[in-house]
Formats: structure tokens, sequence, C-alpha cells
């Protein structure tokens, strides 16, 4: 499965729990994955060992130098798109995935809510305040068009305030009526982020879209289609279960930079378990 990654010059990785995790010094350049690796049935395989993992950048096999399992501090954003496409049984889908997502969520880990509607409106900012974002979706109710694109990126931007693992949630019908912005603007910000993109397609006719696809695969994370209630709550649930058991990964780069700022480097991560599937992303920008 294609796999990505984070650049980092000169950064510390996050602590796990009371642990700290290696210090890198400012002079190295670090590549951080986040890698997913869950089974046939989408659960997560937990307990790989290093020796299991390879990681290519550009083609050309990687050293690691940093490994570990474990539960990642977490902030995520959650966008519901409340459009009038989405009136009736859809919203109250994307509401309770919101809701069934929230709940699964550490207490110590933030996440905000965004509306999306002919505006972006982050109706409860990042925060480990569960009642105030539990109010803020209740709130909310169909109003006007969609601007999916332009909330893609305005919900990047924003969570990428947050600490550890940075991931967006989308909850829409997956149809763009209204953004300034185009796809391509979308993917390009999703490039250049690290945050994860968990798109999900509400509705009971609803396919996945292509630019949902694309968004999942170049930044680790998934697309998933969700016809009723009990496809929603298992969605919210595998994107919770997703997000709370990963891989961190580390190496630096074996080969010297030499192409102009603002190149992209392909990433792939392999692991050598029968059936396993991996998600991490597709590459980073050069700084």
């Amino acid at each position: 499965m294609t796999a990505g990654a984070v650049l980092l010059l000169g950064a510390a990785l996050t602590s796990v729990g009371a642990a700290q995790l290696p210090q890198f010094g400012t002079s190295v350049e670090v590549v951080e994955v986040y890698a997913s690796v869950t089974d046939g049935n989408g659960e997560p395989i937990r307990g790989l060992r290093q020796d299991q993992f390879t990681v290519r950048e550009d083609g050309q096999v990687q050293a690691i130098s940093t490994f570990i399992e474990g539960d990642f501090p977490l902030s995520v954003a959650v966008a519901i798109d409340r459009s009038w496409s989405m009136a009736g049984e859809q919203l109250a889908l994307a509401k309770d995935a919101a809701r069934t997502l929230l709940g699964a969520l550490r207490p110590s880990d933030q996440a905000m809510v965004v509306a999306v509607s002919a505006e972006v409106e982050i109706v409860a900012p990042l925060s480990v305040d569960r009642g105030a974002q539990a109010a803020a979706i209740d709130r909310l109710d169909p109003w006007s068009t969609t601007a999916l694109h332009d909330a893609v990126i305005a919900a990047i931007d924003r969570v990428q305030a947050g600490t550890g693992r940075r991931a967006l949630v989308l909850l829409s019908d997956s149809n763009d009526r209204y953004s300034h912005a185009d796809a391509n603007a979308v993917l390009e910000r999703a490039r250049r982020s690290d945050a994860m993109v968990y798109p999900v397609a509400l509705g009971r006719e609803r396919e996945r879209s292509a630019l949902f696809a694309e968004l999942a695969v170049l930044t680790g994370g998934r697309s998933l289609v969700a016809r009723n209630r009990n496809e929603v709550t298992a969605a919210a649930q595998a994107i919770a279960r997703e997000l709370r058991t990963q891989y961190l990964i580390g190496y630096s780069p074996s080969h010297l930079r030499t192409e102009a700022a603002g190149e992209w480097r392909s990433i792939r991560v392999e692991v050598s378990v029968p059936g396993a599937r991996v998600r991490a992303r597709d590459g980073y920008v050069n700084q």
C-alpha cells in the first residue's frame, strides 16, 4: 500500500504517555511516518517489530532510526456538511458519526468542530471540551450550499495548531457547489500538511468520490462510504481505532536533496505480514 511522511527540520518527536521519545539534533533532517497496519477485516495489527517494516523514499530503501508503537496524542478536526443537500437523514447521520468519533477519543485528545455550508465556520474551537463540541453539533441545522473544498483547506490549516498526530474527519455527501478553491488546490494543501484525512461519504445513493479517495491515499487516511446508521457507527469506530493504534517510523534520507524546494518526494511503507494493509502519507514536499 502506498504511504508517506512529513518532513521535519530540527524537530523533536512527540512524547507518548509519560515516555519521552528520542530527540533529534538541529543539524539532522528527519522524516516521520505515522503508519496504520490493519488485517483483512480492517482491525489494527499490534505488536509488530521494526524489522518487519521497510521504508522507501523515491524507491530507495531507508535505514529506520526510530520505531515506536503507541497510542499517540491526537488533534482532530471534525467537519460536518450542513448544506441543504444534507438536509434530513444525511445530516442526522453526520451528527451521529461525529458524536461517535468524539466519544471514542481519550480525554486528553484535542478536537474541533467545523460546520460546512456556503461559509466555513469553526463552531467549536480546538480543545478537550467534549461538552462544548457536542453542543455545537446539536445546534447544526441545514443551511445554504456547499463550500466543501474551502472547508477542507480551512480545517487542515486550523488543526495544524494542535499537538501530536493531526487528522481531519470529513462527513459529507461529497458534492462541492460553492468553493473558491478547486480540487487541485485541496490536494496541494493536503500535500503540504501533516494531517491525515478521513473522508466519509454519506447517503443511500452516494459513491466514493475521486477527491475523497485521493485525499485519503495522499495523507495516509481512509475513505469510507456510509449509507445508514449502522454503517455510520462502524465507520466512526473504525477511524477511532485506526487513529489510536499506529506506528511511528523515523529516518534520515540516505541521499542529499539537490532539487529545488517544493519538489515532491514519494514514500512507500511496506510490512512483511501476509494480508496486512499499511496506510501512511504518500510522500512529502521538499522544504
